[in-house]
């Protein structure tokens, strides 16, 4: 069962999620960023696939809990890192760092010490339930109507990705827009195809 968080506000025209969507895949995450004073040492480590939300959790902790928050980590010198982590212990705030690629290789002996002891928090695949309401909001997103029974269609022909609803998504509005019409079973089929290849496009 999914359910949404509210972001904090943002100006109507930024196109960007208002609410972070939750599901078994990425619950588990928002519960651990509710509650920082449980974390050893306050800090905490999120990773997870491309287009998962990880930008959107650390946005809303940030506001929920006025902690520090470090994005794409790994772009970043060690030694800063380890600064902004000893400033932070020092302040007794806490501090989430994201990874915004599949791993982060640490190299500073002192730093990947204490990462070692950070909580590590890993947003999981999207369920069904999340596939089918994330599709749904990023098609409103686009002022985008997917046509009745899209989600039950796609779901379980898609790869089961966030970055795959999001591409698939677009396509449908590609496709609708170039066709000049609705959403219906042939724009779906094409833009699964467009995206993941002709097999999977051509499953019913």
């Amino acid at each position: 069962m999914s359910s949404q968080i509210a972001l904090p506000l943002i100006p109507a025209t930024s196109g960007q999620p208002t609410s972070i969507i939750l599901g078994t895949g990425n619950r588990a995450v928002a519960e651990a960023l509710a509650a920082p004073e449980a974390w050893p040492f306050r800090t905490a480590i999120l990773h997870g696939p491309p287009r998962s939300g990880k930008s959107l959790f650390a946005r809303w902790f940030a506001s929920r809990h006025a902690g520090g928050v470090i994005d794409g980590v790994e772009s970043l010198e060690e030694t800063e890192i380890f600064h902004r982590w000893n400033r932070a212990q020092e302040d007794g705030f806490p501090l989430l760092l994201v990874v915004d690629g599949e791993s982060w290789d640490i190299t500073l002996p002192d730093l990947r010490s204490r990462m070692g002891a950070a909580l590590q928090l890993e947003i999981g695949p999207p369920d069904d339930a999340l596939a089918s309401e994330l599709m749904l909001s990023h098609a409103a997103q686009r002022g985008l109507a997917l046509g009745e029974g899209a989600p039950a269609y796609l779901v379980p022909r898609m790869e089961r990705s966030y970055a795959a609803i999001e591409n698939i998504v677009a396509e449908i509005d590609r496709l609708s827009l170039e066709r000049q019409v609705a959403p219906t079973l042939s724009v779906w089929r094409d833009a699964l195809e467009a995206v993941q290849g002709p097999e999977q496009g051509r499953l019913i």
